[in-house]
């Protein structure tokens, strides 16, 4: 696996760039970069003012976390509700985009499970007679 380069690197290649006058190119080949990268360092500088760099991977919270009182609310006012539908409506009035993977997750570790009625299931299936 690469190694990532290091913050002297970086702080070279971005002088280079925003006080040497040089261009991304011309600073990338010079100090033994790929042209992207030193593209990217330039334009994450230019944007933020930071010149570290910024991380990999790492654990982002979950959306769904902050309705958590709407979410168990709506389960628990309708046992039926399918995963999908909440997905649904949480977006329409919520505006947060999530999926039912999400949601199960969330569901999960609430201790809350969204099983079929057995008698629903006997119901549907006796009504495929003659």
């Amino acid at each position: 696996m690469a190694r990532a380069y290091s913050q002297d690197l970086r702080d070279r290649v971005i002088d280079a760039v925003t006080q040497g006058g040089e261009s991304r190119h011309a600073a990338a080949r010079r100090f033994g970069v790929s042209p992207s990268a030193a593209i990217k360092w330039v334009q994450h500088y230019e944007r933020t003012g930071r010149r570290c760099d910024r991380g990999t991977g790492g654990h982002r919270p979950s959306a769904v976390r902050e309705h958590r009182a709407w979410l168990l609310s709506e389960a628990n006012a309708n046992s039926s509700v399918t995963l999908q539908c909440l997905c649904d409506r949480l977006q329409a009035e919520h505006g947060v985009c999530a999926d039912p993977g999400i949601l199960s997750r969330f569901f999960r570790a609430e201790g809350i499970s969204f099983k079929k009625k057995r008698a629903a299931v006997r119901a549907g299936a006796a009504g495929r007679g003659a």
